[in-house]
C-alpha cells in the first residue's frame, strides 16, 4: 500500500497493542488490594485543600470558583477581574499573575473555557495559603498606571 498510510497503520497498531509491564501490572495488584488507608487520608487532606482553596479563590476580587468533584484542580472564572484590570483574555491574565503574584495557573481557553483559568490545589495548604495571599495583594491593588 502507499507508504504514508502504511506507517499511519503501524503507529495505531504500535500504540493500541502495547501494554503496561508486568511490574506495573504487579503494583498496580498491590495498590488495589492493599491497605487502603493511605488513600482514605490523601482523599481527606485533598478535602481540605479543595474546600479551602475554592472558599478562598471566591473571596479573591473579581474571581468566581464552583466546587469541584474527582480531581485536584479549581476552575475559576476570572472574567470580572480581567475586565477590572482592562485585561483581553485569559492567557493575558494567567500571564498577570506569574508576573505580578508569582502565582501559575492555567488558561481555561486551553480547554474551551475562555476566561477561566485552572490552578491545581495538589500542593500543601501553606502553599495554597501563600498562593492566595499574593492573589489578593495583586487583585485588590488594582489595575497599575504604566507611565509612557
Amino acid at each position: 500500500g502507499p507508504k504514508e498510510i502504511v506507517n499511519a497503520m503501524s503507529t495505531l497498531q504500535g500504540q493500541s497493542t502495547s501494554n503496561a509491564c508486568s511490574i506495573t501490572q504487579k503494583a498496580a495488584v498491590a495498590a488495589l488490594t492493599g491497605d487502603q488507608q493511605p488513600v482514605l487520608d490523601m482523599n481527606q487532606e485533598f478535602k481540605k485543600r479543595h474546600d479551602y482553596f475554592i472558599m478562598a479563590l471566591n473571596r479573591l476580587p473579581g474571581i468566581v470558583a464552583l466546587p469541584c468533584a474527582g480531581a485536584f484542580y479549581a476552575w475559576a472564572d476570572c472574567n470580572a477581574a480581567m475586565m477590572a484590570f482592562g485585561i483581553k483574555d485569559d492567557n493575558a491574565f494567567a500571564e498577570m499573575l506569574i508576573n505580578d503574584a508569582g502565582v501559575a495557573v492555567v488558561p481555561g481557553s486551553g480547554f474551551g473555557a475562555p476566561n477561566h483559568f485552572r490552578a491545581s490545589f495538589a500542593t500543601s495548604m501553606a502553599v495554597l495559603e501563600k498562593s492566595i495571599e499574593r492573589m489578593k495583594k495583586v487583585l485588590e491593588r488594582g489595575p497599575v498606571a504604566k507611565s509612557a
